[in-house]
C-alpha cells in the first residue's frame, strides 16, 4: 500500500519543504494549514506527482480538528505518517512582562494541538497495527533560554509528550520520534517578533543557519529507514551554534 502522509503547518518553512520532498519520493500528502490560499498552490504544484487532499482549520481548535480529520476521504484515511510540525513562537519577553495572549497562543498551538491532531490520527493507526509519527520540537524543549520562558515551556512540554506517545504506542508498533532543530530560518521569527521583519533578520545575521530543506531532508530520513529501526530523538543545529544562547557569529 502506497504512503499517506498528513503533514501540520504545510504552508511554509519546515511544514511546506516536507511536503515538497515527500512529493518527490512518491509519498502522498494531506496537507494542513490555515491559508487556503497557500494549501491550493501546494495541491496545484504537488498534485501533479501525488495524490494530495488540503485541509483548512486552526489546529488551536478542537472541535475543527476532529471535524476536519473526520471528514477525510476513504482514500486518505489509512495515515502512516503524521508530521506533528504546526507550532509558532509570540513574543521574546521577560516573564514577569509576558504577553497573556501569547501565552495562550504558544500553549494552543504547540500542545494542544499537537494532541488534538495526534488524538484524531492515533485511533487509525492502532487499528492498522503501524505508523509513523515525527513530532517537531526545538533545541527550546531541551533547555531554556532569556525570555524564552513560555515558549521553552511547550516545547519542553513537546518533548516530554513525544516520550509518552512511543512508551504508550509501542504495544501497537507505531513508531514515534522527535526532530529537534535549533535555529532555522523560516518564517519563525517574522511571527515571533509580529511582522517586525527588520528584527526578525538579525537573528539570522552574520552565520549560516540551517534551512527548512535540511530538517525536511532528516525527517524524510528517519521515516525511510527500516521498520526495526526508530529514531527516537535526535537534536540539529547549525555548525555555528552550540547551544541556544552561544552562536558564532561573523561581524
Amino acid at each position: 500500500m502506497k504512503k499517506i502522509a498528513l503533514i501540520t503547518g504545510a504552508t511554509s518553512g519546515i511544514g511546506k519543504a516536507t511536503a515538497e520532498l515527500f512529493a518527490d519520493n512518491a509519498i502522498d500528502l494531506i496537507l494542513c494549514g490555515r491559508r487556503q490560499d497557500r494549501l491550493d498552490e501546494l495541491r496545484e504544484v504537488l498534485g501533479k506527482k501525488v495524490k494530495v487532499h488540503t485541509l483548512s482549520f486552526d489546529i488551536r481548535d478542537r472541535a475543527a480538528v476532529l471535524e476536519a480529520i473526520g471528514s477525510l476521504p476513504s482514500a486518505f484515511k489509512p495515515i502512516g505518517i503524521l508530521v506533528n510540525n504546526a507550532g509558532n513562537a509570540h513574543g521574546l519577553d521577560p516573564i514577569d512582562q509576558g504577553n497573556i495572549d501569547d501565552w495562550d497562543a504558544m500553549l494552543d498551538i504547540n500542545v494542544k494541538g499537537l494532541l488534538y491532531i495526534s488524538k484524531a490520527i492515533i485511533p487509525e493507526m492502532i487499528k492498522n497495527g503501524s505508523g509513523h509519527i515525527i513530532n517537531i520540537g526545538s533545541t527550546a524543549g531541551k533547555e531554556v533560554y532569556p525570555r524564552g520562558n513560555v515558549y521553552c515551556a511547550s516545547k519542553h512540554a513537546v518533548d516530554a509528550i513525544n516520550q509518552g506517545m512511543r512508551i504508550d504506542l509501542n504495544e501497537h508498533g507505531i513508531r514515534v520520534g522527535a526532530v529537534n532543530p535549533g535555529l532555522v530560518e523560516t518564517e519563525f521569527s517574522d511571527v515571533r517578533f509580529k511582522g517586525d521583519t527588520e528584527r526578525a533578520k538579525t537573528v539570522y545575521k552574520g552565520f549560516q543557519p540551517l534551512l527548512a530543506e535540511d530538517i525536511a531532508d532528516i525527517i524524510l530520513f528517519v521515516i525511510t529507514r527500516p521498520y526495526h529501526v526508530n529514531i527516537a530523538d535526535l537534536v540539529v543545529m547549525p555548525t555555528a551554534q552550540a547551544s541556544s544562547t552561544i552562536v558564532k557569529k561573523e561581524l
